[in-house]
């Protein structure tokens, strides 16, 4: 490591740059930790979590935070392996789905707990036209390409650091995405940090920055049970989303560039309601997506942080709300579980055993004009926060 104008750069990271003098100062504009002080043991904890196939080595870090709320998050593929959360009366439960070892996440997996991109969620025919110049990415999603392609974020192990600030505790992790990987242009440098803060919240800051122009996405796709992982179905957990309007989608879920209203439809939940109780209704939309795996236009579409989802579990008094900085949320509930994942503590997950709140540009910007863009370009720094806050009730 060495400071320059007062930031800490890591010089392996400018190494992986492969040269380009763009990213090298890009990595300069990340911010560090502004207390400069180094994490208690109490609060952030290291432990190796095993190796990949090529060699790699994989930690896992435990955040606890002053109330004794904890995350489990490990450097492969960013993902959040363990959210353990206080119910109503303050008995903690690990409300994640997920592995116990580093192997279940090695297979294929429904990308639980993940960072996914360089795109999240689904782009046509596994292709886009930029400046002129047609870009063909893997098909990984029968015809389509899904969530960065066959070796996304999610398979890659990311560079990490722990990070401080008053209030909480965090986990910054770093990735350089090299030009043409999965396809896509421009050599691509990430940085996600995760904070778990005293008022119970684990807070997610994006960051991205290109020498090339390209799409970016990003997200993190964790499946939530508030009931605690592996504890039923969803069905029963009420949700409210603050959007007027979503995407429907064609029969392979590609949207179609319409913003339908949510009013009179199974997808209206302007008001708290029960995810179970239309999720099975007689509607082309249901049908197409097995249930609800749509992305929604949320109310804000100014930038900043505001609200987009409540769920409450009636159950254990569990209240989850979601904050993004995105103006769109897919909302999908858990359709193509079906027993065949084993997870921690011998869970099998069945069917709608999960839920994701993925907050996201919408599916397919880069081939819908009508849509928010998400192409980023060389002058401009991608950064996104969404935070998802606990209390109870």
């Amino acid at each position: 490591m060495h400071v320059q104008n007062g930031v800490i750069v890591r010089t392996s990271l400018i190494s992986w740059a492969v040269g380009s003098l763009a990213l090298c100062c890009a990595l300069l504009l990340f911010p560090h930790n502004a207390m400069g002080q180094e994490s208690m043991d109490k609060e952030i904890t290291k432990a190796a979590y095993g190796t990949t196939p090529d060699r790699q080595d994989v930690d896992i870090y435990t955040l606890i935070n002053a109330n004794g709320m904890v995350a489990k998050i490990t450097t492969f593929g960013g993902i959040v392996t363990e959210l353990h959360v206080p119910d109503r009366d303050g008995e903690l439960a690990d409300i994640v789905l997920g592995f116990d070892t580093l192997d279940g996440y090695l297979e294929e997996h429904p990308y639980f707990g993940a960072i996914v991109g360089r795109y999240g969620n689904r782009i046509a025919n596994g292709r886009f036209t930029l400046d002129g110049q047609t870009y063909t990415l893997a098909q990984n999603n029968n015809e389509n390409h899904l969530h960065g392609g066959i070796e996304g974020f999610d398979k890659k192990v990311w560079e990490a650091e722990t990070v401080e600030r008053p209030g909480a505790v965090g986990l910054q992790l770093t990735y350089l995405s090299p030009d043409g990987e999965e396809g896509y242009p421009g050599n691509l440098v990430t940085q996600v940090t995760y904070w778990l803060s005293d008022d119970n919240a684990l807070v997610i800051q994006y960051l991205a920055e290109s020498d090339a122009a390209t799409p970016v996405n990003l997200t993190n796709h964790s499946y939530f049970n508030l009931n605690g992982q592996g504890n039923g179905d969803i069905l029963d957990h009420r949700v409210q989303i603050f959007a007027d309007r979503y995407t429907p989608v064609n029969d392979t879920l590609i949207p179609t560039g319409e913003l339908a209203p949510v009013a009179g439809t199974p997808f209206d939940f302007t008001e708290p309601e029960s995810i179970g109780a239309r999720i099975n209704a007689d509607h082309e939309q249901i049908e197409y997506g097995l249930g609800y795996d749509h992305n929604y236009v949320l109310n804000n579409d100014s930038g900043n942080l505001a609200l987009a989802a409540r769920v409450i579990a009636p159950e254990t008094g569990r209240v989850m709300e979601v904050h993004t900085t995105e103006p769109g949320m897919q909302f999908y509930t858990g359709n193509f579980l079906d027993g065949a994942q084993v997870g921690k503590d011998d869970q099998v997950y069945e069917y709608r055993y999960g839920f994701c709140m993925e907050t996201q540009h919408f599916p397919d910007s880069p081939n819908q004009e009508n849509f928010p863009s998400t192409i980023l370009r060389p002058w401009e720094r991608y950064a996104s926060t969404t935070i998802y806050r606990f209390m109870t009730e």
